[in-house]
């Protein structure tokens, strides 16, 4: 069987196919460029763009993001026009975008843009808008910088070449290294600066340690100091007087440490050992922050419960202040105070009473009550109680005796009448020999006790009544007889 096929391409029309494809390829391989495409372009007028040509790089931050794709002439002025075409990783572009014209290495020759995309709050630029000439800067040729020196200007730079050659190689004069470090007297300033290359490396060293640490631990972290640096700055500008005023002030108080240069400098040499124990004062402060911080939070419910409290207490105070007003405490304290003079003076004579009250409380303590506290035994009259019971029921007894009377009072009469028993009172002090009375008793005296005795026993003012023996009772003697 025969296969049908379809018609064939000819040679001629596979050969413009294949013309077409090669010249698309060189295309997008040298022009970097294909023909769907609509890049981003920007223009930028500057006041001398000859340094630039077409195809001369447009970088930012170092990197390469476009080209320039033409320069023209500004309508009406001696400034060019540059056009360049940017890649999508050089945008976006804002409106207050700065471009420099700047030299590239040795090596590579030529100019290129260095491109400032500006700030993200100033808009951004469309394609193909324009930067203003106000915000493009070209390179200073050196041509123009021998133009300057003309006449006077030059022979000024040859002076200050000079001057500055003599101050890198001249000798000091006597007198102005007196306050140098004693390892640069007599040195010249050349010398000096050949020196302080040594110290260079370990200091290069630290200031490459502190730039490491100014990009900060975390993204950005440079970028909102920079920020926050700026927003410092424009309240500075914003607050210009205050600001005058912190650099009077500040000028003041410079002067005012001057004048006491000497007390600064005894401060400063002291600072040390204030360091050393203010060190060891905020060791145990920051050793007393965990228990300070365990007592706040064990503090908080009662803290919480505080105003609940004070709420609870305001009827109380209500209550204390009513009592305390001049209807109550008040006018009982105005009252009182004509007494407190007299209870005052009270107070003083009581300090002298008191240590007497003392004395004669350890009397009956120690003597008077422990001796009334002994059973007399006097058979056959003994009563087995405590002597100072038998006191009081004597004087009971002697008022029943007592309670016969007469136009003359009360009397007591004793039944001495009948016996065989002649007894008499004996004579009584100051009444007299009348004042013996006899009588005939019906049973023979069985005696007193205590006998009474001959002489009253003496009486010592200088020991204390408390310091004296308990008295035996029972040891008295007996009076008998008739």
């Amino acid at each position: 069987m025969r296969i049908q096929h379809g018609p064939r391409v000819s040679p001629f029309a596979a050969g413009l196919v294949a013309l077409a494809v090669a010249l698309f390829a060189i295309y997008a391989a040298f022009i970097h460029k294909y023909p769907w495409q609509n890049p981003y372009e920007l223009k930028a007028v500057f006041a001398n763009a000859n340094n630039l040509a077409l195809g001369s790089p447009v970088r930012e931050a170092g990197v390469a993001v476009g080209k320039v794709t033409s320069i023209d002439s500004e309508k009406g002025s001696s400034a060019s026009v540059v056009t360049m075409s940017l890649s999508d990783e050089g945008r976006p572009i804002h409106k207050d975008a700065e471009l420099k014209i700047r030299p590239r290495i040795f090596l590579e020759g030529n100019f290129f843009v260095d491109l400032k995309p500006g700030s993200s709050g100033a808009g951004e630029v469309p394609s193909s808008g324009k930067i203003p000439m106000s915000q493009t800067f070209s390179p200073v040729q050196i041509d123009q910088v021998l133009g300057v020196l003309q006449g006077s200007a030059r022979q000024s730079a040859q002076r200050l070449l000079q001057g500055y050659g003599n101050a890198l190689n001249g000798k000091p004069r006597p007198g102005e290294d007196r306050l140098a470090d004693p390892s640069t007297v007599g040195q010249t300033a050349a010398e000096s600066l050949n020196d302080s290359l040594d110290h260079a490396v370990p200091a290069l060293r630290n200031l490459a340690i502190v730039n490491q640490a100014f990009l900060g631990t975390e993204p950005h972290d440079l970028s909102k100091l920079i920020d926050s640096a700026g927003r410092t700055s424009a309240e500075l500008a914003r607050h210009e007087g205050a600001l005058q005023d912190l650099v009077t002030n500040f000028n003041t108080t410079t002067a005012a440490f001057a004048d006491q240069a000497t007390a600064l400098r005894t401060s400063i040499r002291l600072l040390p050992e204030v360091l050393v124990s203010a060190d060891s004062a905020l060791l145990h402060l920051n050793q007393s922050f965990p228990p300070l911080r365990a007592f706040s939070r064990e503090i908080l419910p009662g803290v919480r419960e505080t105003p609940a409290t004070v709420a609870a207490s305001f009827p109380w105070i209500a209550q204390t202040r009513a009592l305390v007003s001049p209807a109550e405490l008040g006018g009982l304290v105005n009252d009182l105070s004509a007494t407190v003079p007299n209870l005052a003076s009270v107070t003083d004579q009581s300090i002298k009473l008191f240590p007497q009250v003392d004395l004669v409380s350890r009397c009956f303590t120690k003597v008077l009550l422990p001796t009334g506290d002994i059973r007399v035994e006097d058979p056959p009259l003994s009563t087995g109680v405590e002597n100072y019971k038998e006191f009081w029921q004597a004087l009971t007894g002697l008022s029943g005796e007592s309670q016969n009377f007469d136009g003359n009072g009360s009397y007591t009469r004793f039944q001495v009448g009948g016996g065989s028993h002649f007894v008499s009172t004996g004579q009584v002090a100051g009444g007299g020999s009348s004042s013996v009375q006899f009588g005939n008793a019906i049973a023979q005296p069985i005696g007193a006790r205590p006998a009474r005795p001959a002489v009253r026993p003496p009486y010592n003012r200088k020991i204390a009544c408390y310091k004296n023996p308990i008295p035996n009772i029972n040891g008295a003697t007996t009076t008998s007889g008739p």
